[in-house]
């Protein structure tokens, strides 16, 4: 990749992993997107889409280190750490970094990566692992190009959105919220604002949402509503349902690059340049 910053899609589907026929172009694989800045490794959640992310990694045949980002731990999001080859690997080095985690998220990857629901728990895995907490509305830099920010998101049990800057460019990562009745979430507003890219969660649209009211998630037609307040410029529209086929998919992304030219919807595999 010629360019020094940008994304890659591992993981574009919310709830559940969705394998099958029906699947094939945009992917099944729950939340997971690669981000490289500079030579940093950035992973934002650690869905299904991480085990794919990670054997492209030990393809490589070099220690891994990353910083995961993680919007928030339930399972559609985590899933894929136990299955994470770097993982095992002793010359690896991962940081996570969680958002307003109850309990704290070391305590929380401790538990959930443990037998009876994993044989291998996490402290006899290989990697050195670190584990940090802020709150969500917090910012910090990653390195003396990179700066993080976050904001708080509406879903249940909470969830953190994320801004990545590096040199005068942006990515953000907005998944998974649930948008006011009238207008926008001033919070992700300020956090989105001139971005260059907006990935954002779609998981339902106007006509399906009513049936889903505080569920936690978005539409694709309020997340072109954000990047017209904010001036944001391109929106990915992701986490998809488990049941949005690919024909469905395919047209959603006719209609939304119609309505704001240059937006996608997201698929495993794609990579955007900010």
């Amino acid at each position: 990749m010629a360019d020094d910053f940008y994304l890659r899609f591992w993981g574009v589907r919310g709830s559940c992993a969705c394998p099958g026929v029906d699947t094939l172009v945009y992917g099944g694989n729950t939340s997971c997107v690669e981000v490289r800045a500079g030579g940093h490794l950035i992973i934002l959640d650690a869905g299904t889409g991480l085990t794919p992310l990670g054997a492209s990694l030990r393809a490589l045949g070099e220690p891994v280190q990353a910083d995961l980002l993680l919007s928030h731990i339930h399972y559609d999001h985590i899933l894929g750490l136990p299955f994470f080859p770097p993982a095992y690997d002793p010359g690896s080095r991962l940081r996570f970094w969680a958002g307003d985690c109850d309990g704290g998220i070391e305590a929380a990857m401790l538990r959930f990566v443990q037998p009876p629901y994993f044989p291998v728990p996490l402290q006899r895995m290989s990697a050195t692992f670190s584990f940090h907490d802020f709150a969500a509305g917090d910012s910090w830099p990653l390195s003396d190009r990179i700066r993080v920010r976050t904001a708080p998101l509406v879903h249940p049990d909470g969830a953190t959105g994320y801004r990545i800057d590096y040199d005068g460019r942006s990515i953000c990562y907005i998944t998974d919220t649930e948008h006011p009745a009238q207008g926008c979430d001033e919070n992700i507003v300020a956090l989105v604002q001139d971005a260059n890219i907006v990935i954002y969660d779609a998981t339902f649209n106007d006509d399906d949402y009513p049936n889903h009211l505080g569920w936690g998630h978005s539409t694709w037609e309020a997340g072109l509503a954000l990047c017209e307040r904010a001036g944001a410029e391109t929106l990915v529209v992701f986490h998809h349902a488990p049941e949005r086929t690919d024909a469905e998919l395919r047209a959603l992304d006719r209609v939304v690059h119609q309505r704001r030219p240059g937006s996608v919807v997201a698929r495993e595999g794609m990579v955007l340049i900010p």
